[in-house]
């Protein structure tokens, strides 16, 4: 969502209702998948050089999201969607009708005769109680998907081609379920997204990377680049990972929630220590900002606020854009205007030695449309979010950042995300 987007924040609910009359494709017979493709092995074949790229767009401000473009169906549409490492389903806007869309009618994603049954192993694998939601076993696997920042999406699965074209050259087209989106729920004070729904980079068996993995198309990697620039790119697939310089850390695999989550971790101001200790962090890539605990976030801001008296640089309290912002003798044009009064950052991951995550004064702060320069580190218990700690878009631009599901570790290393390694292009 636009501004300060927490959209997934990974702790996303996944309900399977099995509510048959609300979707008009409900017979035994449309539910039936189109020449469905079976899991196969992974072969030393597709094993190498099998990954899928794909351009980003967006940024942290003003828009607040990044997007890319999935083509879905045959013939195929193209449909925009919010990369969000903090979910698992991916849906677009359908028309069955649909209540909530924001895109116009010929814009949607139309079912044909391609739902997703309750017999589906898939729909089997993400039922999050072990009793059935389905009375029968050819009704459809209908889904409602609940956001941290109160956002939702109810619908139904659907399972259809999505063409892709891989890193050795070949192209290739799985069937994937993914979800059918006809009852929107945007929330807060912003206008809903211009998206057309949302692209799950989790981990759980619903996400399209699972499916890509299970068909033994890709490795269970998923990785993104975003630009402080704007725009960026995104891959299913690990041949883009340098062979050399990722900085990796362990997943934390004692949550029941399949969260892209390490720790604990201690914040460093200017290369020294803090008191801002034993932080578990998420990297989701559907914030906009990180967000701390009260507790941390207010360390941080105390450590930012003394570091700055005795500067040219007043607060202005009259920019709504974030809740801290700071304004100079004349308006800032850019970070590089205030890049000087403002210290680095980094979080030290405890688990492995010497694993930092640099935080420089542009994965903090932003400049406003007002010329001023604002915190983008946020306070999460204003918004909900209790004890997590948000790692955002923010705090996760220009750098390569990798989930590496089969060796559960995430890595990142400072790179330019303007433009793809030397060896590869967008393939869309």
């Amino acid at each position: 969502m636009m501004g300060v987007k927490i959209e997934g924040i990974a702790f996303t609910v996944l309900f399977f209702l099995g509510l048959c009359p609300i979707f008009p494709l409900c017979s035994s017979a449309a539910n039936q998948p189109r020449n469905s493709i079976k899991p196969t092995h992974p072969t030393s074949a597709n094993r190498l050089g099998s990954s899928a790229v794909f351009q980003v767009q967006g940024n942290v401000y003003p828009l607040g999201y990044y997007t890319v473009s999935l083509n879905i169906g045959y013939p195929s549409k193209t449909f925009d969607l919010d990369i969000d490492s903090g979910s698992d389903l991916t849906w677009v806007q359908c028309d069955a009708p649909c209540q909530g869309c924001t895109k116009p009618r010929d814009e949607l994603y139309k079912p044909n005769n391609n739902v997703v049954q309750c017999s589906d192993q898939l729909c089997s694998r993400i039922h999050l109680s072990t009793s059935s939601p389905c009375s029968a076993p050819d009704e459809q696997c209908d889904y409602e998907v609940e956001y941290a920042d109160n956002g939702a999406s109810l619908g139904v699965l659907v399972r259809d081609f999505i063409p892709l074209q891989l890193t050795n050259g070949s192209v290739i087209r799985p069937q994937i379920a993914f979800g059918c989106g006809y009852d929107q729920k945007f929330s807060g004070p912003t206008s809903p997204p211009s998206t057309a729904g949302v692209l799950g980079l989790g981990s759980s068996k619903a996400s399209i990377l699972s499916q890509l993995h299970s068909l033994g198309l890709t490795r269970n990697v998923v990785g993104h680049c975003l630009s402080g620039q704007g725009g960026g790119y995104l891959f299913f697939g690990d041949d883009l990972i340098p062979s050399s310089g990722v900085v990796w850390t362990p997943m934390l695999s004692s949550s029941s929630e399949m969260r892209y989550s390490s720790g604990p971790a201690e914040l460093f101001f200017n290369g020294k220590p803090s008191n801002v200790k034993g932080l578990e962090v998420i990297f989701d890539s559907g914030s906009s900002y990180t967000y701390f605990n009260s507790k941390a976030y207010q360390g941080v801001v105390d450590l930012v606020v003394n570091d700055l008296k005795g500067s040219q640089l007043t607060r202005a309290t009259e920019d709504p854009s974030l809740p801290i912002c700071w304004k100079g003798t004349k308006p800032f044009k850019s970070l590089r205007d205030v890049k000087s009064y403002f210290k680095p950052l980094s979080l030290s991951f405890t688990k492995r030695k010497n694993v930092q995550l640099p935080l420089p004064p542009e994965a903090y702060l932003i400049i406003t449309k007002h010329g001023n320069v604002c915190l983008g580190i946020l306070n999460g218990d204003e918004v909900g979010l209790e004890d997590l700690n948000i790692i955002g878009d923010i705090s996760l631009q220009d750098k390569m950042l990798i989930y590496d599901n089969e060796k559960q570790q995430i890595g990142w290393v400072s790179s330019n995300c303007d433009r793809l390694p030397n060896q590869f292009r967008y393939f869309s």
